[in-house]
């Protein structure tokens, strides 16, 4: 019992030092990339609270401007994932990201609907 509440502790610290340490990636973020439908730029404004990430997503796609809210988002060490919830031509596209952290850097594999739509990298604006 004592060993079964040790390792319960140790868990739960080494659980919360993970959240300690995640980068901070609070703030705006660029890219532009080619994809199916044409050119698209990208502006994310990222806010981060206790692991877990939220903000807006805001696209110029093929001339077209829109925005979209990040849901589902998280970042443990630096180790990052969220969904942007778009809106195109009155179609709910779930848009997922997952990727890694480095610096003012972030490189994400971008899936539209289950299907991947490449590698991009997103720079922090300064």
């Amino acid at each position: 019992m004592v060993l079964r509440k040790s390792v319960v502790l140790a868990v739960l610290t080494l659980c919360s030092l993970v959240c300690l340490f995640a980068a901070d990636i609070s703030g705006k973020w660029k890219s532009e990339f080619e994809s199916q439908v044409g050119p698209q730029k990208y502006t994310f404004e990222f806010k981060v609270e206790k692991g877990k990430i939220t903000g807006t997503a805001t696209a110029s796609i093929s001339g077209t401007d829109m925005k979209a809210k990040i849901t589902d988002g998280k970042i443990e060490g630096d180790k990052i994932s969220f969904t942007e919830s778009l809106d195109y031509q009155g179609q709910e596209l779930a848009i997922e990201y997952k990727g890694t952290i480095s610096g003012d850097e972030i490189k994400v594999e971008r899936s539209v609907t289950g299907t991947s739509d490449g590698t991009i990298t997103l720079k922090r604006v300064k």
